[in-house]
């Protein structure tokens, strides 16, 4: 089988924003790559943020900001991308290359309903009347494995679960069948059971249509049986690539080494014993319920009971939509639809998000964004709330540089810092850390762990610790509760 796809010299590049006036394009974000894909191949990207995966994709999907600069060739079945013009290359998009992105809320339009959503590319595509778009809607639905398609052709993205989301995505990548699907980071936001139930539709629509897959994780253990061959890349170049028996049992480079590293050894953590130590939280005979429309109450949480000590990790697992973010909200009192006790023997109990990005004001710096707290609770002055910041920022890892900056201006991990720093700045002891790494790559994970650890034994802290990740559950938690159909559990 011959090559269906061939990147030649990609280089990728954008404006120094230090110079807006020469806007000379010296910020080389992918430096001059090379490779190709077999039809029906399933090749791996992966590498930590920054390296260039995601700008590699959105240049062969054609969707590189417009502040970009693209030189090189990819040539995809026969014919070079970057020769054709965007009307040509439009045609191209969506019919012969689709994309699937790590979060389909931001990629749904929240006010179209999902049916018409997936019908819009047959509109732009072919010319199939009204009837006909929607069978094939129903169809490819149907196919991505979701149950009771003509209800979901009506719904909006936001009554669906984020796994029902991640399919109707994958019914639209996949409905006209193109060659080449690219899947950037498909499955972080999802838990192992979904996770495994969308890796699974994808080995099989691969299997059964010869679709190429260019799928790019962070995730390196499903990478490793996924796909039948892996990309690393640092710094904007390819430094490695092979199978993945090559490459996780026989690396040759020493980022590659470093990157294997740092993936969670899952060892489970022998908590301590809670003799005469103090309770920081305590829930007692717990209901928690979700409003619906018509103002009817949903119970998700029945009669739960646990407790949280002083300078104590538990880990709390379950599946997506099952009710832990509605359990979290509910013991930070963001959520009025309870009955039973919560009792905090902490002043300020804080969340760390899983996206710091949403949770960060956009236009504000970052030094604006730390002080704001310490101005609403305490008596400081100016000079005070400016020390108490600065210290605070460095204590996470970022010195006084970033005070000016914004969120937009930061990494992933960077901002993940951030939003940690913003966690203690009142000098919290009780913490929520909901799903705080997920979306970051495995040597920032494992980099952001260590500090939560750290910071943990410095402040005397105690965190309720959500994620999908069972080997980071393992590696961080002292216990571990789970939700299961709406009962805690705790595990032995």
């Amino acid at each position: 089988m011959g090559n269906m796809l061939e990147v030649r010299n990609l280089e990728v590049s954008f404006p120094d924003e230090t110079d807006r006036i020469e806007a000379e394009p010296v910020n080389r974000a992918v430096k001059g790559i090379s490779f190709s894909m077999k039809r029906g191949e399933i090749l791996a990207v992966i590498g930590e943020s920054g390296s260039g995966k995601s700008m590699t994709a959105l240049s062969i999907a054609g969707l590189l900001p417009e502040t970009a600069a693209s030189s090189g060739q990819i040539v995809f079945d026969g014919c070079d991308l970057m020769a054709l013009t965007k009307k040509e290359r439009k045609a191209i998009q969506g019919k012969e290359i689709s994309m699937i992105f790590q979060e389909p809320m931001t990629s749904l339009n929240p006010v179209m309903k999902v049916g018409k959503q997936v019908e819009e590319v047959l509109r732009l595509h072919t010319k199939l009347d009204k009837t006909e778009r929607k069978k094939l809607v129903l169809k490819a639905l149907e196919d991505a494995g979701l149950d009771q398609p003509e209800k979901l052709y009506h719904s909006y993205p936001h009554q669906l679960s984020g796994g029902m989301r991640q399919r109707a995505m994958i019914a639209m990548a996949m409905i006209l069948q193109p060659q080449l699907m690219i899947a950037d980071e498909p499955t972080t936001a999802l838990d192992k059971r979904i996770q495994d139930q969308i890796l699974a539709l994808l080995k099989e629509i691969n299997a059964k249509k010869q679709m190429g897959i260019l799928f790019i994780s962070h995730n390196l253990e499903v990478v490793k049986d996924f796909c039948d061959r892996i990309l690393v890349m640092y710094e904007g170049k390819v430094v490695e690539e092979g199978t993945p028996e090559e490459i996780f049992y026989h690396p040759r480079e020493d980022y590659t080494k470093r990157l294997l590293a740092s993936i969670p050894e899952g060892k489970r953590t022998i908590g301590t014993a809670h003799t005469n130590r103090k309770k920081v939280l305590s829930v007692e005979h717990l209901n928690v319920y979700y409003p619906e429309k018509g103002g009817k109450l949903k119970q998700v949480i029945y009669d739960a009971n646990f407790a949280i000590y002083e300078r104590e990790i538990v880990g709390l697992v379950g599946d997506s939509g099952g009710g832990k973010s509605s359990l979290s909200k509910a013991i930070l009192g963001l959520n009025i639809h309870t009955d039973g006790v919560i009792q905090h023997n902490t002043e300020h109990p804080q969340m760390v998000f899983q996206d710091p990005y949403g949770s960060l004001n956009p236009v504000r710096s970052i030094g604006w964004i730390l002080e704001e707290p310490l101005r609403i609770q305490r008596k400081l002055t100016k000079k005070e709330r400016r020390e108490q910041v600065q210290e605070m920022l460095e204590r996470v890892g970022l010195d006084k540089s970033y005070l000016t900056r914004r969120p937009g201006e930061l990494s992933g991990g960077q901002r993940q810092r951030v939003g940690i720093a913003l966690a203690l700045i009142l000098k919290s002891r009780f913490i929520i850390a909901d799903e705080p790494v997920s979306a970051l790559d495995v040597t920032i994970q494992a980099q952001i762990l260590s500090l939560l650890k750290e910071l943990g034994k410095e402040y005397g802290l105690s965190y309720l610790f959500i994620s999908h990740d069972m080997a980071v559950i393992n590696e961080m938690c002292d216990r571990i509760l789970r939700l299961e159909d709406g009962r805690i559990y705790e595990e032995k």
